[in-house]
């Protein structure tokens, strides 16, 4: 017998946080269904992540809580590890940072490369994000802030050790242009090098003397390893590269799919690769950055006010409705937009009229008109056949669309299926053929045709939706059901459960928008009242700038208001709720250049997100919006 085909996959470790949000969930979750998928295939699968807990954000939030950062770090792995159970994310290995064998492994290799003559010391001066733990050149500052999180970014002068990334660059090169499913999608191939390999790869700083909170360099104590070297080591210290032990890493190493978000997509592409290339080490066979999952166009976060933890979701909702909204909502590799309203929409269509209502209404036909007790369909009609072969052909199809990361497709494939056997319910008219007798051996086989095609689509389902699917093979009655038996036919029997569970109850969506409209309400109305006279400090942070509308629309729910996409230059594309309606349409608003208040704390007015705030004059019933003959992106003083 041969051996089972290996499938490592990994996602990245992640910073330690306490306020998770769903975007946090997002890579894990893509992670598990696609592990869990390569395990039903019959894969020898290792799924990895963890916690990043070196570095000087880590260092300063310990501090000012009074307590060593291991301690401050300990109970939010906890939380971390709840969050992934109650998402029924089940990795093969958790790694911490902290772990001594990841530690010992880091060590290890900063010596080799320091012996070989690729680490060497020097001094560093540069510009630092500290909640990104990155170094930035000037040039690569946008508006003299961090390119990735737009905060503020601190000069820095210290000596440190740096890796020799420009000596590996035209080796890395080569090895692209042999091996271009490295980057995936291609977008990101292309954004790497025109905006990093293009201009040249320069030296890079990997230790830090200002940070404690770190793995200790062994031969200058003085030192901590920069985080980027630490975190990225953790793909092979966690299969035991460097220790007694090995075997994991002879077995799974290299990885078959790092998945990572396109913030971090640099380092696992870059940095990364040319560190095992110094250290003579197979690179991963694919790293796929995708995008950010996004409320309103902006990113989730608790200090926009769009954050909520995923157990609420999961709480009101259940773990597979946010798990089957991830995965079959967003375009993969791209931004996608997660709102509470259209993650019930999408239940309610799909998990509550497609699958759960076929289950339902079948399990209960088979009570009804045979005890439930189903045999097997020996002598299948033409219909019966073209349903059956569309099941069938649904395998190959979707593993090409795993094979490509395209979840959102090979869900739809699969729901394709579902979709073709309730229509096949009507076609075939089951309560019509329960009133002839004579008709009773071929609603025997109808019935069995759409149970067994549950069974198989179950079969695809269950690395997507997996407590689901536990349900309906109980509701089938059976002990569940693999690959191996994904041909039609393969159970002789049906005996369902005598009373059906609902599997996902309807939820009034018109009720939910009514509640959350009404939440929305409440909080802009809480927040705190300020008084009319500023300082001139308070007027010198305004920051008033000339903007480009580039598409104006009507609001769906209130007719005065506008829904604008500006302009603010440089590429700054921000959507603008206002109440000119009334002043202006929105052809007429489309080419106009304004005047924006740029740095706007972003609010939600009538369910869109309005990220800044249009100046107009005003007279008695007049109102005027205050226009500028300068290009976007000029500022107004």
């Amino acid at each position: 017998m041969s051996e089972k085909k290996t499938y490592y996959i990994t996602t990245p470790i992640y910073y330690p946080s306490d306020n998770f949000h769903v975007g946090h969930c997002y890579t894990t979750v893509i992670a598990d269904a696609l592990a869990r998928y390569k395990k039903l295939k019959g894969y020898d699968v290792f799924f990895l992540t963890g916690s990043d807990e070196h570095g000087q954000k880590i260092e300063g939030r310990a501090k000012a809580k009074g307590c060593t950062p291991k301690e401050f770090v300990d109970p939010i792995i906890d939380n971390a590890k709840d969050l992934w159970k109650s998402l029924d994310v089940n990795y093969d290995k958790f790694i911490r940072t902290t772990d001594e064998e990841h530690v010992k492994c880091v060590q290890k290799i900063f010596q080799q490369l320091y012996d070989q003559g690729d680490i060497y010391k020097g001094s560093y001066e540069g510009w630092y994000c500290t909640p990104c733990e990155s170094f930035w050149t000037e040039s690569q500052l946008v508006d003299g802030k961090c390119p990735d999180c737009g905060r503020e970014v601190v000069l820095t002068k210290e000596d440190a050790y740096f890796f020799k990334l420009s000596k590996y660059q035209p080796q890395f090169e080569k090895y692209l242009k042999e091996h271009p499913e490295l980057m995936q999608p291609e977008s990101r191939y292309n954004e790497m090098y025109n905006n990093f390999l293009k201009p040249g790869l320069k030296d890079l700083c990997v230790s830090r003397s200002s940070v404690k909170w770190g793995i200790p360099v062994t031969f200058d104590e003085s030192q901590t390893v920069y985080v980027w070297v630490d975190a990225l080591s953790n793909y092979i210290s966690a299969l035991g590269y460097n220790s007694e032990d090995d075997s994991l890493y002879q077995k799974y190493w290299p990885a078959d799919l790092h998945l990572v978000g396109k913030e971090i997509f640099r380092f696992h592409t870059i940095i990364w690769p040319i560190m095992l290339m110094a250290l003579g080490l197979p690179l991963p066979k694919k790293v796929y950055g995708h995008g950010w999952l996004t409320i309103g166009g902006g990113k989730i976060s608790k200090s926009k006010g769009n954050y909520k933890d995923p157990r609420e979701f999961i709480k009101d909702y259940g773990t597979d409705t946010l798990r089957y909204f991830l995965l079959s909502e967003v375009p993969f590799g791209s931004d996608g937009n997660f709102s509470e309203l259209l993650m019930v929409e999408r239940r309610n269509s799909d998990l509550c009229n497609v699958l759960g209502n076929l289950v339902n209404r079948t399990v209960s036909m088979a009570n009804k008109y045979f005890d439930g007790r189903v045999k097997k369909n020996t002598n299948p009609t033409e219909l019966d056949k073209e349903v059956i072969a569309f099941l069938e052909s649904m395998d190959k199809e979707v593993d090409e669309k795993i094979e490509a990361l395209d979840i959102p497709t090979t869900l739809k494939l699969i729901f394709a299926r579902l979709e073709r056997l309730n229509k096949y319910i009507d076609e075939t008219a089951p309560w019509a053929l329960a009133k002839n007798e004579a008709d009773l051996p071929r609603l025997n086989d109808v019935l069995y045709t759409i149970l067994d095609g549950i069974r198989i689509c179950s079969i695809e389902l269950e690395a997507f939706i997996p407590s689901t699917v536990k349900k309906i093979y109980e509701q089938l009655g059976i002990s569940g059901s693999s690959f191996d038996e994904f041909e039609f036919g393969k159970v002789n029997e049906y005996k369902v459960i005598e009373k059906p569970e609902i599997l996902f109850a309807r939820i009034d969506e018109k009720e939910l928008a009514e509640k959350l409209e009404a939440l929305e309400k409440a909080a802009q109305e809480a927040a705190p009242v300020t008084t009319n006279e500023i300082s001139f400090d308070d007027f010198s942070k305004i920051e008033f700038v000339v903007g480009e509308v580039k598409e104006s629309k009507k609001h769906e729910k209130a007719d005065k208001l506008l829904v604008s996409k500006v302009d603010l230059g440089g590429g700054d594309i921000r959507q603008i709720v206002s109440g000119i309606a009334n002043v202006i349409t929105p052809e007429e608003f489309v080419g106009k250049h304004i005047i924006v208040v740029k740095n706007l704390k972003p609010a939600v007015i009538r369910g869109e997100k309005s990220e800044g705030m249009i100046l107009c004059s005003e007279n008695k019933d007049k109102v005027e919006i205050i226009t500028s003959s300068l290009p976007a992106g000029s500022k107004v003083r």
